[in-house]
């Protein structure tokens, strides 16, 4: 009864979230739904980015690579040996889910650092990355538990819950708990980390606007691809945990 109540105060945790709020934001009514426009707004802007890049990756392939279908196979290689580094070798058919996910996150956090967002002017709020909002990176840590609670189960079948009670029945509690907390440490930490490098470029921006946050901007796009790195690396690990059924 407690890992029970444990779980829905957790689940109710990942819901509560979705209603944090950082400054105005832009609001469209469908409905009796309330719907985060400038989300959808800049997500739509990162995926025809991703499906503009996908067309010319593979309009008019050459044996002999050019440079820029070069660097597209580098990408194509580069997440497939992070797939399976964390899966193992059945790793091929979870290449398209890590490497959207990479990919996403990667584009959207960027996105905030190099596209003018603030020159569209909304009739309130303001638009920034989407993985600003911890309603976009609440549903990737969802997508991704989905992913590897599908994992586990296509493979072992209902077997797959023995891995609970591994290697002892007493930390039963604390496996369930465990599947639990995954997607809340993936959101939040997604969203802390880019929500607090775009606020500390806009402080520096209205402090000293010439010089010192060109550096932190530099930074920023660094660790913006570490996070997207890190999402990546930690859902093909939990596919692949979920697939050996070991911790």
């Amino acid at each position: 009864m407690n890992v029970l109540l444990c779980s829905i105060n957790t689940l109710k945790e990942l819901y509560d979230l979705s209603g944090v709020e950082v400054g105005q934001h832009f609001y469209w009514q469908i409905g009796s739904f309330q719907v985060h426009g400038q989300v959808l707004i800049t997500s739509w802007v990162v995926i025809a980015i991703l499906l503009g890049s996908a067309i010319i990756a593979v309009r008019n392939p050459q044996t002999i690579p050019t440079d820029s279908q070069n660097f597209f196979e580098y990408v194509l290689e580069f997440i497939r040996d992070v797939s399976k580094t964390q899966i193992g070798e059945e790793y091929g058919p979870w290449v398209p889910f890590i490497g959207t996910m990479f990919l996403f996150i990667f584009v959207s956090n960027w996105s905030g650092a190099l596209l003018p967002w603030k020159i569209i002017q909304l009739p309130h709020g303001e638009l920034a990355a989407p993985t600003n909002d911890i309603n976009t990176t609440v549903a990737l840590a969802l997508l991704t538990s989905v992913a590897y609670f599908y994992a586990g189960l296509s493979k072992k079948g209902l077997g797959y819950f023995g891995k609970y009670i591994q290697p002892t029945p007493i930390l039963l509690p604390i496996n369930i708990l465990e599947d639990f907390t995954k997607p809340l440490s993936l959101s939040f930490r997604l969203f802390g980390n880019i929500l607090a490098d775009e606020l500390v470029v806009v402080v520096l921006v209205s402090l000293v606007p010439l010089v010192v946050p060109i550096p932190v901007m530099f930074l920023g796009l660094f660790t913006s691809g570490i996070q997207a790195l890190i999402f990546a690396t930690l859902a093909a690990a939990y596919i692949g945990e979920s697939m050996e059924g070991h911790h």
